[in-house]
């Protein structure tokens, strides 16, 4: 097996997981690209999402989610993580309680 960059070897793994991982990775794709389109058609609101995100959706940046929001282009995005002091690479995940509050506080008026 071939090194990473760092010089290390990942851990073999069995057809069967790979194809697992790759499964999972596929519903995780598909789940995002089904909520982005819920949240362009207006279905779903971005606010509940960064509430409580699913465990699916952790992953996910933030301003991947906002881009996908109608009326929310590149520039306003940019200015709104500015705003809340959200670095544009952040993830659901990665959010503190501050920037989340800061943020939904910001989208619902």
């Amino acid at each position: 097996m071939a090194a990473d960059r760092t010089g290390r070897v990942p851990p073999a793994r069995s057809s069967e997981q790979r194809r697992r991982g790759l499964e999972q990775a596929n519903e995780i794709r598909s789940a995002r690209a089904t909520l982005k389109k819920q949240l362009a058609a207006g279905t779903i609101e971005l606010t509940s999402i960064l509430a409580h995100p699913p465990a699916w959706l952790q992953t996910a940046r933030v301003r991947n989610l906002l881009l996908a929001v109608p009326k929310i282009g590149t520039v306003k995005a940019s200015r709104l993580l500015t705003q809340c002091g959200i670095a544009h690479s952040k993830t659901l995940a990665g959010l503190t309680d501050r920037q989340r509050r800061e943020l939904i506080n910001i989208l619902r008026r």
